[in-house]
């Protein structure tokens, strides 16, 4: 029973356990199927935090690009709306400089439209720079402001939901874990179960250093979004700077155009009130010279009513004076008869003795006629001026001479009659004025006013000659002078052997006299070569064509005459007076005592410390850095001196082409000459040996150089010359261009052109580029009667005997009024010949061209002959 009871009670603890199996089976089960749910939702969890990590990720990555371009955006929206506050800025300055060009002009012009327009420009630009620097700030918030804060929000969201996927996924796996843990039973399963726990854990921890790294990312994003704020705030610093300087530009501006107002406001009552003074001063005038001119009428007619009076009293005078030399003649003649008488009685006492009666003057005293004439003409005297008292001793009669001979009167014996002198005799013709003679008072008085009035009248004929000329006014700049210089070439190559100097002063009157106004002197100063065109010691001013004083001799002579001096001055380069201790002429000595420093670096002789050349190197001496301030404020004070101690007008300025003419205005602005001229030498294009036709890259050079001068200095017209050199030989077509201008510098910039023919390079005894000799007149005749500034060479004006005939076209040219900007009109340019006219007064031909103007339909007026010269040239002007 007990085997049977024990047999049912383990059959019953069988069936418990295996109910319990089974339970637990179930159990298991059950866990298993709830750990693989869990470990689903476990990798849904983990698929959803990757997934969501990553869309966090490419949303904060797209965020970070958006944010990059629009940052980028805004900072080129920043830059350009920068460069245009810039622009704005600058066309505000623009306009204010037109305003106070416009101002200038308005003052000169008395308009006040001008003004009007100056004042809303500025308020335009004003507004301009106001709505310009409002949009920067605009669009610089608005970016700024927008991504920020998207990126802000984006990433708190972005950070808010992995968190909270983070926060689930690991509730989920600790409650997996106590669930697992808590419910199973110490089976084999419970091993795998806790593999799978181990395995959960780890995966947990995987998932908490994603948390981690996704928190790091978070932590990485605030400090990006730190710098953002902090990059707004930079923004918002560098606007509100902008505004300041906004501000202050136009509270500048402001300060400007309200300080310009008043300025205008004052000139244009300064004119106003000058105006009103000149109109005053004009109408006190008018006044004046009519009050004198009714004063000259009244006085004109006193005069005559005077003259009348006179005539009559001193006819009346002379009648009494005549009386009274009547009554002394008949005083004498009784005088006379009676010495007759004495001498009578005594020869019939003595007849030895023999009588001269007063050398003759008897005989003339009793001469009737003589003495009423003389008393007739001249009148009663009075103290007079020295050169009628000359006259008048000159009118005297002399007394004739001894009757008898003058062997006879030494050898006999004679006693002479004491009769009255000949100072006595003549009192009354030579009688003084005496005090209350009323014909000397009225004489007096008649002479008076006689001087008054021509005095008047002189005044008034100046005034009339001043107004009926009224000149126009001369406007003297550095790059035309006058506008009508014509200059002359004082020298040539060879000129350095004889006193130069001397010799050219004595020829300064003739040159003042045939038209010229400028003489180019040589090279003043101490040099290497004879010529002076290697200058050393640029103070001393003893060369081979004479001393210092001879030179100031020669400006003096050339200033008498209304002549300009022009002195020839090397800057380029200067002949060093020492070596430098490896051997090189680098040592400068005199008075600007420079050193390797003050010459290019470029220089390939001799190893200069200065910086590069701006322009050509001349290979003969060292080339001077002008880029060097000591090197500029020598050559000004030098140049300072030739002007005020020596007396230089102006310059010609050698080899430009070495130096920026950026230097040479600097020069010429310092120096202020009346006029300058520059040698840009330069070679002309030419093609299988002819010339070519177009020469505009040239001329063009030269243009350039003029422009970097400032146009303070004018530039040798060489393409002209090389032009002329071709088309005299029946090529007149080249003295054309396609726009009907001349084909040179004249064509382009005539105001600034320096026409010449020959120099001492070209001709002379050097001869590097000689003018046709059989066409030198024809190209005088060009370069005298065109725009520009023309050049006489010294060896053609006085040894080529054409003197006359280049006076002759110098008298045309101050005729016809023809200076360096007159017009130019080109009817004809052919092979046969060439016509234009220049100015409005004057035609000139060239060639054998069958022309004259009655010939040519366009051309109007009346024309006369003025140069005929055949086939060479000819030149009328208008009548």
């Amino acid at each position: 029973m007990r085997k049977e009871d024990e047999l049912m009670a383990a059959k019953k603890a069988l069936s418990e356990a295996q109910d319990t199996q089974e339970a637990i089976e179930k159990e298991r089960d059950q866990l298993l199927e709830e750990l693989a749910r869990s470990e689903a939702k476990k990798q849904e969890f983990i698929a959803a935090i990757l997934h969501d990590k990553e869309v966090a990720i490419a949303e904060l990555e797209a965020a970070k690009s958006l944010f990059q371009k629009n940052l980028e955006e805004s900072v080129e929206e920043k830059f350009a709306l920068q460069s245009k506050l810039v622009l704005a800025k600058q066309d505000a300055v623009d306009l204010a400089v037109q305003v106070e060009k416009l101002a200038e002009a308005a003052f000169q012009q008395a308009t006040s439209h001008i003004l009007q327009d100056a004042q809303l420009r500025i308020s335009s630009a004003e507004t301009t720079a106001a709505e310009a620097a409002y949009l920067i700030e605009k669009k610089i918030m608005d970016a700024t402001e927008g991504t920020i804060s998207s990126i802000v929000e984006k990433s708190k969201y972005a950070i808010e939901r992995a968190l909270v996927v983070a926060e689930e996924a690991g509730e989920h796996a600790k409650d997996a874990m106590k669930i697992f843990i808590d419910d199973t039973s110490p089976f084999m399963e419970i091993a795998s179960v806790q593999e799978e726990n181990i395995k959960l854990q780890r995966m947990v921890s995987d998932i908490e250093s994603q948390l981690i790294i996704a928190r790091n990312e978070v932590s990485r994003l605030i400090i990006e979004s730190e710098h953002t704020k902090q990059q707004q705030k930079a923004f918002e610093q560098r606007a509100i700077d902008a505004e300041k300087a906004l501000l202050d530009l136009q509270e500048s501006s402001r300060k400007t155009t309200l300080q310009q107002e008043e300025e205008m406001k004052s000139l244009l009552e300064r004119m106003r009130k000058d105006a009103a003074d000149k109109t005053k001063a004009i109408s006190k005038a008018l006044k004046t010279d009519l009050k004198n001119i009714k004063a000259t009428i009244e006085a004109s007619k006193e005069v005559v009513l005077s003259k009348d009076n006179a005539y009559l009293r001193r006819c009346e005078a002379l009648q009494r004076s005549l009386m009274a030399s009547e009554d002394a003649l008949k005083m004498w003649r009784q005088r006379a008869e009676m010495a007759e008488s004495l001498l009578m009685k005594e020869r019939k006492q003595d007849e030895d003795s023999i009588y001269v009666v007063n050398g003759g003057r008897i005989d003339l005293l009793t001469d009737v006629d003589s003495q009423k004439w003389k008393l007739l003409s001249d009148g009663p005297r009075r103290e007079i001026p020295q050169w009628m008292a000359r006259r008048i001793t000159a009118v005297i009669p002399k007394f004739p001479p001894r009757k008898t001979d003058v062997a006879e009167a030494l050898t006999s014996k004679f006693r002479s009659l004491e009769l009255p002198k000949a100072d006595e005799v003549w009192s009354i013709a030579r009688e003084k004025p005496k005090e209350g003679d009323t014909l000397i008072e009225h004489v007096f008085e008649r002479e008076t006013i006689e001087r008054k009035r021509k005095a008047l009248e002189r005044a008034l004929q100046r005034k009339t000659i001043q107004w009926e000329r009224a000149p126009e006014k001369k406007l003297i700049e550095p790059g035309t002078g006058t506008g009508r210089e014509i200059v002359f070439q004082g020298f040539n190559w060879e000129s350095w052997r004889r006193s130069w100097y001397t010799e050219l002063a004595s020829k300064t009157a003739d040159l003042s006299k045939c038209g010229v106004t400028a003489v180019w002197l040589p090279p003043p100063t101490e040099s290497v070569s004879a010529q002076g065109y290697m200058p050393s010691d640029l103070y001393n001013l003893n060369s081979s064509y004479g001393s210092v004083e001879e030179l100031k001799y020669c400006i003096e002579e050339m200033h008498s005459h209304d002549l300009l001096a022009l002195g020839d001055v090397v800057l380029n380069h200067r002949c060093a007076h020492k070596q430098s201790p490896n051997g090189v002429w680098n040592i400068f000595g005199g008075k600007l005592a420079w050193g390797p420093e003050a010459i290019v670096c470029d220089d390939p002789n001799f190893q200069g410390r200065g910086n590069p050349s701006s322009g050509d190197i001349f290979h003969a001496a060292p080339n001077i850095d002008h880029s060097q301030d000591f090197v500029r404020k020598d050559i000004k004070e030098w140049l300072n001196w030739l002007r005020n101690d020596i007396g230089f007008d102006g310059w010609r300025l050698d080899f430009v082409k070495g130096f920026s003419g950026t230097y040479v205005k600097e020069y010429i602005e310092t120096s202020n000459p009346v006029f300058a001229i520059g040698e840009y030498w330069d070679s002309l294009a030419y093609e299988h040996g002819s010339l070519c036709y177009n020469q505009d890259a040239h001329r063009q050079r030269i243009v350039n150089w003029i422009n970097a001068t400032g146009g303070t200095s004018s530039a040798f017209d060489i393409t002209t010359k090389g032009i002329l050199h071709s088309a005299l030989h029946n090529e007149y077509w080249r003295m054309i261009d396609p726009q009907g201008k001349p084909t040179g510098v004249m064509g382009w910039w005539p105001s600034r052109a320096v026409t010449f023919i020959e120099n001492h390079d070209t001709g002379s005894t050097q001869g590097h580029w000689p003018f046709p000799r059989d066409k030198l007149m024809q190209g005088y005749a060009y370069i005298l009667t065109h725009p520009g500034t023309p050049v006489i060479f010294y060896d053609h004006f006085y040894d080529f005997g054409i003197h006359d005939v280049i006076t002759e076209l110098i008298e045309a040219r101050k005729r016809a009024g023809i200076h360096c900007r007159s017009s130019i009109k080109i009817y004809h340019a052919n092979n046969e010949g060439y016509v234009a006219q220049i100015g409005d007064a004057l035609v000139m031909k060239l060639g054998q061209f069958d022309w004259n103007p009655s010939k040519e339909n366009r051309l109007d007026g009346s024309w006369q002959k003025f140069v005929d010269k055949g086939s060479d040239y000819q030149v009328w002007l208008r009548q």
